[in-house]
């Protein structure tokens, strides 16, 4: 094992990050005032509206005024500086990009978009990742460690929860546009409000951008639509719809430089919903939706007719759940999953299949004590094609010091499903195992966090660890796979977030991460050890604010695009500037610099990402 003090290197090389963003921090203390906050509430960890201080799990929130003031607009980039998520792209913007929460594998972590499952093991998340966007509708909350007694299959690494905002209050929106590096244009539109009983949410963004590299440009145009009726004091329905649309231009690795290769992306999520409040300590939530995905992927051949791989996701799903408050310091929910998928992929193994799924859970948070918060669930997934799954969650939280210290601990069971390839794929040297068991983990956490005086923060530790067995890996021969690797992740995440006196906001995260293939007693391959992210903003007063970021990854492995041997990956510091002058009430001036110190390197072998780049916008609001 490696110290941690390895990190030396790359971290010598935020040094310039506080030189970039030195005049962020005022030389002396000043009169510092709060600004006013709402109490946070999270739903992710429970399926139930509650506060981050009772919650024994870890979860991060990002809202849409978090990503606004750091000029983040896509999916990849607001999730990119999250403490123990590891993101890394397979190319320049709109490549298809994979995450490692708590080094899972990029297929174990499950994405809910707006309630329902955006991904399984047929229907991947990795080009939605790579090129989606964020709207001002949108919230972001991630919870970490073994998830699937809430939420089912894949939620091993955990679970990425994006759900379009209920609009509230008058009617505003804003339109922007954005020009800069790389042919980059970009615009969106956004309005939201409520008008008596009614209240809506919408945004769209659109834009293009040619990359650096021959055949790399990428287009993509995002809907985001959210409304809601409050039928009556006790009755709310509503629905959302959103779209994603991407036309990438794939040049492959920089080995190979396909002048050619094309691949297009539409993703439709619609959702209806209703919240019921049966009486003053029973309420019910349920949720009916439906995924329409196509992916295209066309590899022009010299003297031989286009090769075409066309991928259809269909999926629906029936979500209900119910809450119970009537018992003295208990709340219990139980509900029921039911969803209908069908794949079809023209491409290797030939896919044309169905599958079903019928799941029961249940949970119940207790609090024993003042101040001492349980939760323990369970829950059972069947599947028509292999199978069940049973997985089990608890949680403890105990605050401490007038409610300024919490520990907190969690333990569960997840799995990830056996994809149809595995099962029913077929070619001339392959045949897939239709008996396959799922994918299997058991993971726990400790941690603590101390919430700083007058609402300015916290700080956070987390001491976790995840051990996976049933992995499932191809045969010696290569000619079907089988349930025969075992593999271990353990680390440490370390989080800060505050508001300092001169209004200035800071996030950081660093994370030390051992993952290991316990089968090949290998390093798993792109996790990196050490990790890091931070973000400092100032506002400076009439109209000015500015801010500063950096992520450093270090000491991950990887494989060569050329020859397929596993080598050390490369160490990499990207910094970013950014400022905004709001001119008006209605009209802001936006810039960014981002890859600052034009940093050369690959997130994945091969794959070059983006240089120095200079962006200006212009938003009017009203």
């Amino acid at each position: 094992m490696k110290p941690i003090a390895t990190l030396a290197r790359p971290a010598r090389r935020f040094l310039l990050v506080l030189a970039a963003g030195g005049a962020l921090v005022p030389l002396r203390a000043q009169n510092f005032v709060v600004p006013p906050q709402l109490a946070p509430i999270v739903t992710t960890a429970t399926r139930t509206a509650e506060s981050p201080l009772t919650i024994g799990s870890v979860v991060d929130v990002i809202t849409a005024a978090d990503l606004a003031r750091r000029q983040v607009s896509s999916l990849s980039d607001a999730l990119g500086g999250i403490p123990g998520v590891p993101l890394f792209a397979s190319g320049q913007s709109g490549a298809v990009a994979s995450l490692f929460l708590r080094g899972a594998n990029s297929n174990q972590t499950l994405f809910l978009v707006d309630g329902i499952r955006l991904n399984d093991p047929n229907t991947d998340y990795n080009v939605f990742l790579g090129g989606a966007c964020v709207s001002a509708c949108d919230s972001l909350e991630v919870a970490h460690g073994p998830q699937s007694t809430l939420y089912g299959g894949e939620a091993i690494g955990g679970v990425v929860a994006l759900r379009a905002q209920r609009g509230a209050g008058a009617s505003a929106g804003h339109v922007a546009f954005e020009a800069g590096s790389f042919g980059t244009l970009q615009g969106t539109v956004t309005a939201q409000g409520e008008v008596g009983s009614n209240a809506y949410n919408f945004s769209a963004q659109g834009g293009q951008t040619d990359n650096q590299r021959v055949n790399n440009a990428f287009d993509s145009a995002n809907v985001t639509v959210r409304l809601d009726r409050k039928v009556s004091e006790r009755v709310a329905v509503g629905g959302t719809v959103r779209w994603f649309h991407g036309v990438y231009g794939d040049p492959g690795d920089r080995f190979t430089n396909d002048p050619d290769n094309r691949e297009r992306e539409e993703n439709l999520l619609v959702t209806s919903f209703a919240d019921a409040k049966l009486s003053d300590v029973w309420t019910a939530h349920a949720v009916l939706g439906g995924q329409d995905r196509r992916f295209v992927a066309e590899t022009p051949r010299t003297g031989r007719a286009t090769g075409i791989t066309v991928v259809k996701n269909r999926r629906a799903v029936l979500d209900a759940q119910t809450t119970y408050a009537g018992l003295e310091r208990n709340r219990i929910t139980a509900g029921v999953t039911a969803e209908a998928n069908h794949t079809r992929n023209t491409g290797f193994g030939d896919i044309n299949q169905k599958q079903g799924l019928l799941a029961f859970f249940a949970q119940d948070e207790i609090s024993p004590a003042d101040d001492l918060y349980l939760t323990a669930g369970l829950r059972s997934d069947d599947f028509d094609t292999f199978g069940r799954a049973t997985t089990g969650r608890a949680t403890a939280a105990w605050l401490l010091a007038q409610r300024s210290l919490k520990l907190r601990a969690s333990y569960g069971t997840a799995f990830r499903s056996p994809g149809f390839l595995d099962l029913y794929g077929k070619s001339a040297f392959y045949n897939g195992n239709p008996n396959l068991r799922p994918e299997k983990a058991r993971g726990w956490d400790a941690g603590v966090d101390y919430y700083l005086p007058q609402k300015r923060g916290a700080l956070g530790a987390t001491w976790f660890a995840t051990d996976f067995t049933d992995l499932i890996a191809s045969t010696p021969s290569f000619s079907s796979v089988e349930n025969i690797q075992r593999a271990r992740t353990r680390g440490a995440e370390l989080t800060a977030q505050t508001t300092l006196p001169g209004a200035i906001e800071v996030r950081a995260a660093f994370t030390y991460l051992e993952a290991q293939n316990l089968t090949s007693q290998t390093r798993l391959l792109r996790r990196p050890r050490q990790s890091f992210s931070a973000d400092v903003w100032r506002d400076f007063g009439g109209g000015f604010s500015a801010g500063t970021g950096v992520v450093i990854a270090a000491h991950r492995r990887d494989v060569n695009a050329r020859t397929f041997a596993t080598i050390d990956g490369e160490d990499y510091t990207v910094v970013r500037l950014y400022g905004a002058w709001a001119a008006t009430k209605r009209l802001t001036l936006k810039v960014r610099l981002e890859n600052l110190l034009n940093e050369k390197y690959e997130e994945v072998n091969g794959y070059p990402a983006l240089g120095f780049g200079v962006f200006g916008g212009v938003e009017w609001k009203w």
